[in-house]
Parts: structure tokens; sequence; C-alpha cells
């Protein structure tokens, strides 16, 4: 059973616009907000995170107690005591109790997630490239996440967000992986959810066009060569065609 909250923690407010009544209506540009702060029995384990303008700052590491902000420049301008979110989860697990046992250990339910799979640029063989697994509709967050090349695992190269909120209450979640892309070479992105009967394989492999036969290509340049061949015909018909023009004036005048 999960218990989410979601706490605005302020707002600062950079406009205002006259309401339809002469008064007021505060318009906020920029808006911080706790963004998950969620813990589970399962596990147990939980997620504290910060937001900003619906962008993730920094989450807490409940294991190390440490802060870590997604970028390095965040920590020099601002800092976050991570006992408060200790303390906001240890709130969290103690309400969670109560309403496990008010709800007669009824489960959350589990909704199927929805899996794509896609790279981040265009892909050229031999050129350095980075994979995106980004799993929807995840309800309860409890998920796994893997690749695998050709049927191996990877592990390398292999990062992921934490979990990320959506306004219906469910979550999303996003997986990378960096690779040199190869014809020889296909991945699967592995879902593992309890919404899903059996781990659920979402595959992907470089779309390369398929080389031309000895018979298309003789093909292509005999029409080009005769394209071209044409081209240089109609070309000297124009130029003996000028030239006579020009020939029939320059002897025509007065008598």
């Amino acid at each position: 059973m999960i218990l989410h909250t979601s706490l605005t923690l302020g707002a600062l407010v950079l406009a205002a616009t006259m309401g339809p009544c002469g008064g007021e209506d505060i318009v906020a540009d920029h808006i911080g907000s706790y963004g998950i702060n969620v813990y589970q029995s399962y596990g147990p384990s939980g997620q504290f995170t910060h937001e900003f303008d619906g962008d993730e700052q920094f989450y807490v590491d409940l294991e190390r107690k440490e802060t870590v902000f997604w970028l390095p420049e965040l920590s020099k301008i601002g800092r976050f005591d991570p006992q408060f979110a200790l303390r906001n989860i240890a709130i969290l697990k103690y309400n969670l109790d109560i309403m496990i046992k008010r709800s007669n250990s009824t489960a959350a339910t589990n909704e199927v997630p929805e899996v794509t799979v896609f790279s981040k640029s265009p892909v050229m063989l031999g050129q350095p490239n980075t994979l995106i697994c980004l799993v929807d509709n995840i309800f309860p967050p409890v998920i796994n996440i893997t690749w695998l090349s050709n049927g191996h695992s990877v592990t390398e190269g292999v990062s992921e967000t934490s979990f990320l909120s959506k306004s219906d209450h469910s979550f999303l979640k996003i997986s990378y992986l960096t690779f040199l892309p190869s014809a020889d070479k296909i991945y699967d992105c592995k879902v593992e959810h309890w919404g899903l009967d059996k781990p659920l394989l979402k595959h992907w492999e470089p779309q390369i066009p398929a080389p031309m036969s000895e018979m298309t290509e003789t093909m292509v340049c005999a029409v080009g060569l005769s394209i071209g061949l044409v081209g240089i015909v109609v070309g000297t018909v124009f130029i003996i065609q000028g030239l006579r023009s020009g020939g029939t004036s320059r002897h025509q005048g007065p008598l």
C-alpha cells in the first residue's frame, strides 16, 4: 500500500494582472514545490525530491542521508538539510501504518505501465548515441528497469531518473543507455512491475537501409548516364539553333 503526498513549498510572484472586478489576480511565474515525497511498505522504501517549475532540482539519498543536486552548480548557490526529508519520510511512514490498519491491509491497485523506447538523436553507425526507455502510467511506484543487448544484461552506461509525478497521481520513470550503434547489436528495455503478468521487453534495433544489389546499382548508373547523354544532346541542339538564328539576323538589313 502506498501513501503519496505533494506539498507546495511556495511561489515567487513576479507578475500581477487586473481582475474583472478591479481586483488583482496574482499570477505566479515560478513555483518551487516538494515533488514526490513517498513512503511505501514494500522494501521499505521512499523518495524525496524537490521541483522548480516542474523540473526536478534535487533529491535526498535516504540511505546516505545526503542531498544530491542534478546540476552541481546549484549546490554552490543553495543547500538543503537532508534531515528535513528524513523527518518527512518518518511522518509518512507513521501515517501509512495508520491507514493500513484502518483499511484492513487493503493493497494498492496495480496499473499496467506503458513503455516506449527511442534514440536521443538520429542513429548513425559508429556514432555514440543514447537510448531512452520511457515508462509511463506507473502505480504503485515500485518498478525494475534493465537493459539487454542481444539478450545479455547491460550495466555500463545506464542511468535513470527518480519517479516523476503526474497530475493523475501516477508516475513515470526514464532509463538511459549510452551505446555505440552497430549493425549486429539489438537492444531491449526490460520492465518488471506488479501490473504486468510477466516482464515486458520493448525491442529496439537500428533502422539501416538495405544495401543495393549489383543489378540495382547498374540500373541506377545506366539511368544516370542516359540522362546525362540526353542533356548533352539537347544542349547541343539549342546551341546550333542559337548560332543559326544569330547568323540569320546578322545578314538581314536595309536593301
